[in-house]
């Protein structure tokens, strides 16, 4: 056996590299660059808000009703900001009251402990809109279901969502926004 194995100095390090080897994979999860998942949720139709309410025509009996649609709160285009990213981001209030965000035709990449945050936060370009969104109100509507498709998401009922200017793919992990879309009316 060679001398350098016998060192007790050579297995410190060596316990030292493995063990940071380790902590890296975990923390940082390079394969999740290589991976991604597409998912489309059934989104609800989606209309445009009208200055005066539209008449509801006569049913005939035995009709089927009309089916419920979503009225438009806001919305507004996914800016880049730690990776790729491309889509629109709408907020809508359901006929039951509810509001959902909905991630449409979204695509980026994959990383650790990502969520989706509607926040108070005004969405700024480049470096500069990567670490806002932690610095006032957000609500948290849960992890990012998938890196491409249509996606929706229930906003808390204890959120008003009209005193929210934005919509962030949030890395809990990092402290840091994928990319984040203002929501404008």
């Amino acid at each position: 056996m060679s001398r350098i194995f016998r060192k007790p100095a050579f297995w410190a390090v060596a316990a030292v590299v493995v063990v940071g080897m380790a902590f890296g994979l975990y923390w940082f999860q390079p394969w999740k660059l290589l991976t991604s998942q597409t998912v489309n949720d059934a989104v609800p139709a989606v209309v445009a808000p009208t200055a005066t309410p539209a008449a509801t025509p006569a049913l005939t009996p035995g009709e089927p009703q009309p089916s419920p649609v979503a009225v438009l709160v806001a919305e507004g285009a996914l800016v880049t900001h730690e990776h790729d990213t491309s889509g629109t981001v709408q907020l809508v209030r359901l006929p039951d009251g509810r509001y959902q965000v909905i991630l449409r035709d979204l695509a980026t990449s994959d990383g650790p402990d990502l969520h989706v945050w509607l926040t108070d936060q005004q969405v700024l370009p480049g470096r500069d809109g990567w670490h806002v969104f932690d610095d006032g109100k957000y609500a948290d509507l849960g992890k990012l279901k998938g890196t491409h498709g249509t996606q929706l998401y229930d906003v808390p009922a204890n959120v008003d969502p009209v005193r929210m200017r934005s919509v962030t793919i949030w890395c809990k992990r990092f402290k840091v926004s994928f990319a984040a879309a203002p929501l404008q009316a």
